[in-house]
């Protein structure tokens, strides 16, 4: 699911989930400064945002599109968001696409088992090859 005005394909977009509850009258200058100084973060790289209120019935992402900024905001009119776990005391969850999806259609978490895949690491070839000589 990608909505129209990401210029970014998402697969190649940073998704973070803020692990705290937020007020959904914040607008533009509130979650732009949740970003600021929660994840430390600049807005204009392409991340996504996510932002999640306390009865967990309604999400905000917020997105730099090319010239200004974007909030996409979904209310359910039953049913709830599954916040996903964190690391306690972490300000942020990092998602990837998949999660995404998951969170948006109301999947139960609990329920969903990834099933292993290759995955490249650029930053570390010295684990690639260690992983290899250990197999």
């Amino acid at each position: 699911m990608q909505p129209v005005s990401f210029p970014t394909p998402l697969g190649q977009a940073k998704i973070y989930l803020y692990s705290q509850n937020v007020d959904m009258r914040k607008s533009f200058n509130g979650l732009h400064a949740i970003v600021q100084s929660e994840f430390q973060r600049d807005i204009r790289l392409g991340d996504l945002f996510l932002f999640l209120n306390r009865r967990l019935d309604r999400i905000k992402l917020l997105h730099w599109d090319r010239d200004g900024l974007v909030i996409w905001m979904k209310r359910l009119e039953c049913g709830s968001f599954q916040r996903p776990r964190c690391v306690p005391g972490a300000a942020q969850v990092e998602m990837d696409v998949t999660d995404l999806a998951i969170l948006l259609a109301g999947i139960e978490v609990a329920s969903v088992k990834r099933r292993p895949r290759y995955h490249f690491d650029a930053a570390s070839p010295r684990k690639r090859s260690a992983e290899a000589s250990a197999r």
